[in-house]
């Protein structure tokens, strides 16, 4: 069997493909991400997968795609807590980034991004070759235009005084903001970024307002000046995008694009399903 992963720091999507390459079974399980969980976190994620695990002498590859792999020693905490649950597989770690190429290119040269919890960019030459001019330093100093970047916004301006009143009673209602509560989360639970991201939603809700449609107006043309355009060729290259903050915002995103006469791809919210195709494909 075939175990394909691809995982946010919010969510992981697995499938098991059978000998034949035909669909065993599709499990969700909370993101495993190893530049935010710890490994005993990640190992009990894994195993905690019963569609997954219950098959564990069956498995004989695996291709793990998760936010957190840009770096060899990331790479290799996955690698090896892989060996250990699955003996009998050969295993492939890479960074989320090669799964929504794989995903949303059509196999063609492209600029590809992702918008999700967190952001990334890279150039992708349609086969298999990845160029990541600006290393992804996590949700601390970038992730610009990413759902934990929106959220950060959002929480920020409430408690600056900053959000218009309006805005700011429906943002107090739909929350808890107990200071306390806040600063644990942020600063004391395993997934701050996640946290964030939840706020993010509320951007998203009211992205007519014109509060939310400047902040989410501004984290686009910082993505696009700080990410994309560091790229050769971006005029000429199609740009696709895969995360929930591209595809449901894909419209204001599109507007963006154009602003900075670039040319818009394809949007996938979740990968999971065109990476099934390719693997199937292989």
């Amino acid at each position: 069997m075939i175990l394909i992963a691809d995982s946010g720091s919010t969510k992981a999507d697995w499938v098991l493909l059978n000998d034949d390459k035909s669909i065993a079974s599709q499990s969700t399980t909370k993101g495993v991400n190893p530049a935010v969980f710890s490994e005993s976190d990640l190992y009990k994620t894994i195993t905690g997968n019963a569609a997954v695990i219950e098959h564990e002498a069956s498995i004989e590859e695996i291709y793990f795609y998760s936010a957190g792999c840009g770096t060899v020693s990331a790479r290799k905490i996955m690698q090896e807590l892989f060996e250990e649950i699955f003996p009998n597989a050969q295993t492939t770690v890479k960074e989320d980034i090669f799964a929504a190429a794989y995903a949303v290119s059509d196999n063609r040269e492209g600029i590809i991004c992702i918008l999700g919890t967190g952001s990334n960019c890279c150039y992708f030459d349609g086969k298999d070759e990845i160029i990541t001019k600006i290393p992804s330093l996590g949700y601390i100093l970038m992730d610009d235009a990413s759902g934990n970047y929106f959220g950060k916004m959002a929480l920020r301006d409430y408690f600056y005084l900053k959000m218009p009143k309006k805005l700011h009673d429906m943002f107090k209602e739909e929350y808890n903001l107990n200071p306390d509560d806040v600063k644990k989360q942020l600063y004391k639970s395993g997934n701050p970024n996640s946290y964030l991201a939840t706020f993010a939603k509320f951007i998203i809700k009211h992205k007519n307002e014109t509060y939310c449609s400047e902040i989410i107006k501004n984290g686009f043309s910082e993505f696009i000046e700080n990410h994309i355009t560091q790229h050769d060729r971006v005029y000429d290259l199609p740009i696709h995008f895969v995360g929930s903050i591209a595809y449901y915002l894909q419209d204001e995103l599109k507007a963006a694009l154009k602003s900075f006469r670039l040319n818009s791809g394809n949007f996938l919210q979740k990968p999971i399903d065109r990476l099934i195709e390719y693997h199937q494909n292989k």
